[in-house]
């Protein structure tokens, strides 16, 4: 480069800068970035400079002149770096069906067709790529990722969507739920939401979700989910609707109508009766099934029991087939439960209390949790008997869908002769 400098003189030297410059900030440039840059050097230097740029940055003479013509011609800033038509031609245009067999593998409707080759594997770009080849269609994964992308595809996970046939009064229940909880709430009575949170294997089991650890030192869990000797947690959820709080009875047995009741008899205990001294009215809020379902008798008949012991007259309502996810419970409390014990191994039932008790969001929540070791009997039958002379002492159906809306009054802790229990 010195003896072209000593050659040329000034425009040598010119030269020699622009070609250190091109070979320092080459690493970041892209083709189209060099060639304008020594194109733009060539045309500063006049007669000679295409021959000075390609002696000084060993850039050849066609690309010097090719950037100098797109200079001259003015840049047009559109992102691309070839030329429109360069570089080899794309694989639809050497295969203009290709598209359209992909199209017609990742078709929603090509599900379980007997006759597409991916009728029992996932649709990732590698087993597409496979299936277009079976096909005629000779492509690898990357092309079939772009092609995808090119046409509005995107990486979908499946959404529970589909509620299964609406009741006609989904809506209107709704809005019955909605009017008795600002009722009660203006009132200043409680309100609250309940539910069961989903079992969960005790022990060293994986645990959805992930948290931070030592790179390489994952927390080692069962390759197996069977059920060990501490068995599962159910925790049923009591949230304080007007006080953004709430309390979690873990059993360690059955998940039934008696034990629904004597989580919400615990929460009254530990919190309900503190918060809301004078209250003689509570509104429960609940799913239509599980072990506080809508046609559970057990619940109904605790629920009385229930009311006797705490003097307090308790409404239910229920909302509507198919909508579970929206019970106040599920997003306002049990989310941030999920969130706060995601990818940690749930030993114990210790380690399931304590994980509740420490659950907290940006909107205040509060949980308290407590471990409930009672057993509770599966099976008890509440005979047509009994269950008509309860309903007609103690049950009041509202007059709006009064099987999902109702309130229980007090009931004494005799059991009917009618009442059976498994082994009777």
């Amino acid at each position: 480069m010195t003896k072209i400098m000593e050659l040329a003189g000034n425009e040598a030297a010119f030269a020699a800068g622009l070609a250190v410059v091109l070979a320092e900030a080459g690493p970041i440039l892209n083709e189209r970035q060099k060639r304008v840059l020594a194109g733009a050097g060539a045309r500063a230097l006049g007669r000679g400079g295409l021959k000075l740029m390609q002696e000084a940055t060993g850039v050849a003479s066609d690309t010097i002149m090719r950037g100098a013509k797109e200079l001259k011609a003015g840049l047009v800033v559109d992102g691309r770096v070839r030329g429109k038509g360069a570089g080899r031609p794309t694989m639809e245009k050497l295969d203009p069906q290709l598209w359209l067999a992909l199209d017609a593998l990742v078709e929603p409707s090509t599900i379980g067709d007997p006759m597409s080759p991916l009728r029992w594997t996932t649709k990732s770009t590698v087993n597409l790529a496979e299936a277009l080849t079976l096909l005629g269609h000779k492509v690898g994964a990357t092309t079939v990722a772009r092609l995808l992308k090119d046409h509005g595809y995107s990486l979908q996970a499946s959404a529970k969507k589909l509620e299964g046939r609406q009741h006609p009064d989904r809506d209107a229940q709704f809005n019955y739920i909605n009017e008795q909880v600002r009722m009660f709430l203006a009132a200043g009575l409680p309100v609250i939401s309940v539910d069961t949170k989903k079992k969960e294997n005790i022990g060293q089991y994986s645990n959805g979700g992930a948290e931070y650890a030592p790179i390489g030192k994952p927390v080692a869990t069962n390759t197996y989910d069977f059920i060990g000797e501490a068995g599962k947690a159910a925790p049923y959820g009591v949230y304080d609707v007007g006080l953004n709080t709430g309390l979690v009875n873990v059993g360690t047995n059955a998940d039934t109508g008696e034990f629904a009741v004597e989580s919400i008899r615990r929460w009254w205990s530990a919190c309900g009766q503190g918060d809301y001294p004078s209250a003689k009215k509570l509104l429960i809020t609940a799913d239509g099934g599980g072990s506080n379902g809508s046609r559970l008798r057990l619940w109904k008949t605790e629920l009385a029991t229930l009311a006797a012991e705490t003097g307090l007259e308790i409404t239910v309502t229920h909302l509507p087939p198919g909508t579970s996810k929206w019970n106040r419970i599920e997003h306002r409390m049990f989310s941030a439960i999920t969130l706060n014990w995601r990818g940690r191994p749930l030993e114990t039932h210790e380690v399931v209390v304590e994980t509740i008790n420490a659950t907290t969001n940006k909107g205040g929540l509060t949980i308290r949790s407590m471990l409930d070791t009672n057993i509770y009997i599966t099976g008890i039958k509440i005979s047509d008997k009994e269950m008509k002379k309860f309903e007609a002492e103690h049950l009041n159906r509202h007059d709006f869908h009064g099987e999902w809306n109702y309130t229980v009054t007090a009931k004494t802790n005799e059991i009917d002769e009618t009442t059976t229990r498994p082994g009777e």
